[in-house]
């Protein structure tokens, strides 16, 4: 396991290790609160926006497959190891960002953003996935409100211009940072 150095980024990679590890033997094909997406399909989608954040760092091969029209199918694949390798790409990149930098590349509009919210942005992507696996199978949010709190600052940054093109439903109503986050 490899840390980023980023700590929102690594207790977002923990949060998605944790819900992952704890998806039971016949759980990859339960619905999750991604409309018309099983637990397995959030996974893949997860793991390919992993890799894709690392790849707009290294300029490096993203994902061999599409995140935003995963299969589902999980034959032959190990969790474990897809998603380590996928949050080892991520880490290792982010480890090497310049915290100075004015701006880094991220693969969400606008494409640029600080160090921070890049990492952050990343972050946010795993979390709110751990969130979407642990709630499918019953399982206790992975989130925090330690860790709410500097990822819906990045949310509100990214979140509303990503909403028109279907990567967030509308938003509800809030009740708390947890519940702000995830709405």
């Amino acid at each position: 396991m490899i840390a980023s150095g980023w700590d929102v980024l690594d207790a977002s990679h923990e949060a998605l290790r944790t819900a992952v590890g704890a998806v039971p033997a016949g759980g990859w094909h339960l619905p999750t609160p991604c409309e018309r997406w099983t637990v397995a399909q959030v996974f893949q989608h997860a793991v390919g926006d992993q890799i894709g954040y690392a790849a707009a760092l290294t300029g490096e091969p993203g994902p061999d497959f599409n995140p935003f029209d995963p299969s589902g199918e999980m034959a032959g694949v190990d969790p474990a190891a897809f998603l380590e390798d996928a949050l080892t790409r991520a880490a290792k990149a982010w480890a090497g960002v310049d915290r100075d930098a004015a701006e880094v590349p991220t693969p969400v509009p606008p494409h640029k953003m600080s160090p921070w919210s890049g990492s952050a942005a990343c972050g946010l992507d795993a979390a709110v996935h751990a969130w979407d696996i642990a709630l499918a199978t019953g399982r206790p949010s992975p989130l925090t409100p330690e860790l709410a709190r500097p990822l819906l600052k990045v949310a509100r940054e990214i979140v509303e211009p990503l909403r028109p093109y279907g990567a967030y439903a509308a938003a509800l109503a809030p009740d708390g940072a947890l519940d702000r986050l995830l709405r």
